[in-house]
């Protein structure tokens, strides 16, 4: 995690995708094995134990700073954590998943925006590009190839869910870069107790409006899987390709989602991969090239 290069930081992003594409790909297999808050409360839960046994220590030491932005941490850790995913697993339930998909897409462009909003950031017309290349490798992903169908797509309250979601989690990834000056792998043990703490309330609404799902041993394996990848090991390389280039280049990975989905779809479900699926990603990926031209001009 110390890389400081943007190809370690292009790495690092790229695993964060991967994870979360397979994320996607449990949220659909954990239906009718786990309740999509117990799910999200659960994999904090796990998270949280293994960040505790090896950054307890550390975080401690940092207290008094992280006690200062408390309530940043919270709102951080709530929203682009446990809200997201609490929002995406219940949305799964009510909307397609090319809608699903085709909203997450629009994570970078949300990013973009709330960045010149909120701190007068400009959006270079390049980055504009790069980022409607890679909507577009979306699109062509999602619809594999018949973009007629996406015309047809119909918008209920689970596609309002998970377009609420990615809002969060733009708005997450606009504030990391104002987290407070401690060692990574303290600030997410931070928000992992932020998460935890604002999942145990969807868990006791759950529970008491008799939705609950408890995991059996299938469950508690994918939820397992959820804490250690897509919770810890992607949230820890994300926050810090944020760090090195930055959240308008960062964001634009979240991009590969899709992109992994298909290639996770191949290797775990057979689904076919042909021309339409590598056009797909050959436009994500060079979408990511077009928007780095600008940093990687600044940097030299």
């Amino acid at each position: 995690m110390r890389g400081s290069s943007p190809a370690a930081a292009y790495a690092l992003l790229s695993l964060a995708a991967l994870l979360w594409a397979a994320n996607a790909v449990v949220s659909k297999a954990a239906v009718g094995l786990v309740s999509p808050q117990a799910l999200t409360c659960l994999r904090w839960s796990i998270a949280l134990t293994a960040i505790a046994l090896v950054a307890g220590r550390e975080t401690l030491r940092h207290w008094r700073v992280l006690r200062a932005r408390w309530l940043m941490i919270l709102l951080m850790g709530g929203f682009g954590y446990t809200a997201f995913n609490a929002l995406f697993y219940v949305a799964g339930a009510h909307t397609s998943t090319v809608n699903l998909v085709l909203f997450q897409g629009a994570i970078p462009v949300l990013v973009m925006l709330l960045n010149y909003l909120a701190r007068g950031i400009a959006v270079r017309p390049v980055q504009l590009l790069g980022a409607a290349v890679t909507l577009a490798g979306v699109a062509l992903a999602a619809s594999h190839g018949d973009l007629a169908r996406l015309s047809a797509l119909t918008f209920n309250r689970g596609d309002l869910f998970v377009a609420l979601a990615c809002l969060f989690y733009a708005g997450y990834t606009v504030a990391l870069p104002l987290r407070p000056a401690v060692p990574g792998l303290v600030f997410f043990a931070a928000m992992a107790v932020a998460a935890w703490a604002t999942s145990v309330p969807l868990l006791l609404g759950e529970w008491a409006s008799g939705h609950v799902l408890w995991p059996g041993p299938a469950g508690w394996g994918l939820i397992a899987f959820t804490a250690l990848g897509p919770s810890l090991a992607a949230q820890l390389a994300f926050m810090r390709g944020v760090e090195v280039i930055g959240p308008n280049r960062a964001g634009l990975f979240a991009n590969l989602v899709p992109a992994f989905g298909a290639i996770l779809a191949v290797a775990l479900v057979g689904e076919p991969f042909g021309a339409t699926e590598a056009l797909a990603l050959g436009l994500v990926l060079g979408g990511i090239a077009v928007s780095e031209v600008p940093g990687r001009r600044r940097a030299a």
